[in-house]
């Protein structure tokens, strides 16, 4: 069965990889903000991928999931950015 799963989607999962490798590249290049919200948490999900253990697929989602539980009194912005800011306040 792992075998098939290798045999199935392997090169699929290369090019995302690929992908993403080269989107922090060019991030690089660009000289990226390592201090923005999202790419702190897109690196700690890069760790989580690293990580042997099962559950990877839910412990990246709540990377980069809002776990407050208390509502908002009003919306704080337009549209999603896709990760939740946890560090907002921080100074590095």
């Amino acid at each position: 069965m792992g075998r098939e799963l290798v045999d199935d989607f392997f090169i699929e999962n290369r090019t995302r990889l690929l992908d993403v490798a080269a989107f922090l590249d060019r991030l690089d290049r660009a000289g990226g903000d390592e201090r923005d919200f999202r790419m702190r948490a897109f690196r700690e999900a890069l760790e989580v991928l690293r990580d042997t253990q099962p559950g990877r697929t839910e412990r990246v989602q709540m990377v980069f999931s809002d776990r407050t539980t208390e509502p908002l009194a009003a919306l704080d912005q337009k549209s999603a950015r896709g990760a939740y800011d946890r560090w907002k306040g921080v100074v590095d």
